[in-house]
């Protein structure tokens, strides 16, 4: 199907959407603020734990179809980049706990007009495992208590119950051909962090169209991934070990792959819990990340991604405005959540302006 174009009217905001994103900062400060007194130390409120901090580069395909040579990607050059895999939960837990995992990228040296608040010449890229966001807008995610403070206090025991239990919900659905994103969600497989793909989940604006974004990956050392399976009860912290592994002997490949919005009706703007179909529109390619083999955890470049770098929606292209509900409020939430962080933690937060800066 043809491509739909952007335009500042695809965006329908609710009347009391800004009270209700200040309800979400509040709730994931609370959070924060819980987790914090536990650990004797502010961590991200979402994807706190770390398990590969590198660094590599990002090549835009050449001669791309008009439609996705489109912000970032309309010309085929390589840019250096920075990207943080994380577990999901605001809180470092012990693997055992596996929810879902994210992948932020930091692709420096990019010019072009900037979201207001943004002067560097960087774009972020946060993605997930899972192509939908399970609350689907801000509203739903407010609603949400077991995903916005309300487990923060619970003890480890439980939240490893439930993340078992959701997953072999999904093992269920997974044979009748479905599966559960909240279920994902809170128990996703305990498979190898470089074997998964990654989604944006909600929607960006993509250059004069519209697009969701996944990064799969794309070597033949990744593939061999596929069937691994970390046994937590050997190893708390195995992904991280794992993933640090990999990068002693392996570079990781990802493609990027953009999906571009072409059904107003079938794949919604406003609500990120809604899976637009592929048939509809696939994901193409615009671009491959390469990760080098590196020290993937060297104490100091730990320190540099998980105190002092952030990685946020609104790092951004105006030709890459992230777009809907979840979206809108992340603008807000992410940037609150860091002054938190870096504020209880009397560590100032910068923004790197060249992957130079970053520590080896």
């Amino acid at each position: 199907m043809t491509p739909l174009r952007y335009s500042p009217d695809i965006e329908t905001p609710a009347p009391d959407e800004q009270e209700t994103i200040d309800g979400i900062i509040k709730g994931m400060t609370q959070q924060s603020e819980t987790v914090e007194k536990r650990e004797h130390h502010a961590v991200r409120a979402s994807h706190a734990k770390s398990s590969a901090c590198v660094v590599g580069e990002l090549t835009v395909a050449p001669d791309l179809p008009a439609e996705l040579a489109q912000g970032l990607f309309a010309q085929g050059r390589t840019y250096p980049v920075a990207v943080r895999f994380a577990q999901g939960p605001g809180e470092t837990l012990g693997d055992r706990v596996s929810t879902h995992r994210g992948m932020a990228i930091k692709v420096f040296g990019v010019t072009g007009e900037k979201l207001p608040g943004h002067a560097e010449d960087t774009q972020d890229f946060v993605l997930a495992t899972g192509t939908t966001f399970p609350s689907g807008t801000a509203a739903g995610f407010l609603r949400d208590g077991a995903v916005i403070g309300k487990s923060a206090g619970l003890p480890e025991g439980v939240k490893s119950a439930t993340a078992a239990v959701a997953r072999n919900l999904n093992k269920v659905l997974h044979a009748f051909g479905t599966e559960s994103a909240m279920a994902d969600f809170f128990g996703h497989p305990f498979s190898h962090p470089l074997a998964d793909s990654y989604f944006s989940q909600a929607p960006i604006r993509f250059g004069d169209y519209v697009a969701k974004l996944g990064a799969v990956p794309d070597s033949a050392a990744q593939a061999a991934l596929a069937a691994w399976r970390l046994d937590p009860k050997t190893d708390e912290d195995g992904f991280r070990h794992a993933a640090v592994a990999y990068f002693r002997e392996s570079e990781a490949v990802f493609t990027l792959k953009a999906q571009l919005w072409s059904d107003a009706e079938t794949q919604p703007i406003e609500d990120a819990s809604v899976d637009w179909p592929v048939g509809t529109s696939p994901y193409r390619t615009v671009a491959t990340i390469r990760l080098p083999r590196q020290d993937a955890y060297g104490p100091e470049r730990v320190r540099y991604f998980d105190e002092v770098m952030t990685f946020r929606p609104a790092h951004s292209l105006a030709a890459h405005r992230p777009l809907g509900s979840v979206m809108r409020a992340r603008l807000q939430v992410y940037k609150a959540l860091s002054a938190f962080r870096h504020a209880e933690n009397g560590v100032a937060e910068r923004e790197p302006t060249g992957v130079e800066q970053i520590p080896a």
